[in-house]
Order: C-alpha cells, then structure tokens, then sequence
C-alpha cells in the first residue's frame, strides 16, 4: 500500500439470520417479559398486552407507555384494550384495568426499555459469533432470566448487576436518556 492510503479489509459476512425480542419493562420491580416476534406490528403488541394482563391478572391496574411506534396506538389494539377493560366488570373472567400512558412522538429517549435493551444488546449481541438464531435467543433467555433473578433478589439496586451494561438505571426519571446513541 502507498505510504498515503489507508488499508482497508472489507468485510462480507453471511448473514445467520434475524430475529425480533419484543419485551415489556415492570418498572416497580424491573422485570422484564419478552417473547420472540415475526414482526414489529398490532398483533405482537397485543400478544404483548395478553401475556402481561395474564401476568398482572390479580392486580388492578397496569400501565402501558411507550413510543409512538403506529403499532403501538392502532385501532385494532386500542379495540383490544376496551375488550379487558370491559371484562373487569365479570367477576369470573378477572382482570386488570389497562391504561394506556404513551410517550410523545420523537421521545424515544425516555422509553426506560432502551435502556434494558442497550445493556442487553452491548452483553449478548455486539461483538458476539451465534452460530444460529436460536443459540443467540438463549443467550438473550439467560441474560434477562439472571437479570431478573438479580432484580427479584435486590429489588433497590438497578444496573450493573448482572451484565452491568445498562446505560441509566432502569427506574423512571425524567432525566435519564436511555436510548444509547452508540447503538440507535
């Protein structure tokens, strides 16, 4: 190479495939649920919003907040939430009130997931060789299966627990941007 040109490698890799964790983030006692999706869409939020309905069913309330994703607000999930709230009035078919809290559009930054989702991405994900899609969800399995245990054996201390990789603590505050700008 000439003394003034810079040497470069290129790099072609072939691609193992990939995958969508769509999750939810229990701010009170920072568990997170997740599952594995086709797609980033209505149906999978409503799966969401089953799975944690089912979860929380002795509660009675639960929030939902997040981004301004159109997924997130379509009329067919906001259809779905009615649906729940309207069953509480059956005392056999219990349930919590949904409310829905979302966050302005552009706001991504306080969404308090981006935070556990960095750390996750930055522990299991960056820098890693999956052989297959499926080695990395268990990879993805153990990380939020250990910092759930973390999280339900000290419930005060948040980050750095496990994987130490989260960019704020995953607790709200106005102030915390947890979006990481290095991995948007």
């Amino acid at each position: 190479m000439p003394a003034d040109e810079i040497r470069t490698i290129p790099q072609r890799q072939r691609s193992k495939g990939s995958l969508i964790c769509t999750a939810a983030l229990e701010l009170s006692t920072n568990q997170v649920t997740h599952f594995y999706s086709k797609r980033k869409n209505t149906a999978e939020m409503i799966k969401m919003l089953e799975i944690l309905v089912e979860k929380y069913r002795d509660e009675d309330r639960i929030y939902l907040s997040w981004d301004a994703a159109s997924w997130h607000a379509s009329k067919e999930f906001v259809k779905t939430v009615d649906a729940i709230n309207a069953r509480r009035v059956n005392p056999t078919s219990p349930a919590p009130r949904v409310e829905l809290a979302p966050l302005p559009s552009g706001a991504q930054f306080l969404n308090v997931i981006e935070s556990v989702f960095s750390g996750m991405a930055r522990a299991v994900i960056h820098n890693s060789d999956y052989q297959s899609i499926n080695e990395c969800k268990r990879a993805i399995d153990r990380h939020f299966r250990e910092r759930n245990a973390a999280f339900a054996k000290s419930p005060r201390r948040a980050g750095n627990v496990i994987w130490g990789k989260e960019r704020e603590p995953p607790v709200f505050s106005e102030a915390n941007n947890c979006k990481d700008p290095r991995y948007r």
